[in-house]
């Protein structure tokens, strides 16, 4: 197993970055009368995973700022999937794209919660 040196060298980093990245391109394509709404939103959010978690791996030498960061994380990616259903419902994205959206995003959230739950592993 590669070292990780970094955020960046995590997978669940890896994930998170590109669904957020996934999700400012098909963002793209929301309404105009959404622009500070949903698209804002949704963006904002998906990058809150990401920034979160870099913030809170960062802060590992001391694992209850580590456990609450992934929880941040853990949160915002909770209100992204929020944010995947209002994209259907409102028929900005289709049922396959926001099933596929939020499974993985179920993903990014147990390797959060897993990391939290084991913040003294993580300890340098």
């Amino acid at each position: 197993m590669a070292q990780i040196r970094s955020h960046k060298d995590l997978d669940v980093f890896k994930m998170a970055y590109s669904l957020a990245m996934e999700i400012f391109h098909l963002s793209k394509e929301f309404p105009t009368e959404e622009k500070y709404s949903l698209t804002d939103q949704i963006r904002r959010s998906s990058r809150s995973v990401c920034t979160n978690l870099a913030e809170g791996f960062r802060k590992r030498r001391y694992p209850a700022s580590f456990t609450a960061k992934m929880v941040d994380s853990e949160a915002e990616a909770a209100e992204v999937q929020t944010w995947i259903a209002f994209t259907r419902d409102c028929n900005y994205l289709n049922e396959q794209v926001t099933r596929d959206l939020h499974q993985r995003y179920d993903l990014v959230i147990g390797k959060l919660v897993i990391m939290g739950n084991q913040a003294e592993k993580w300890k340098p």
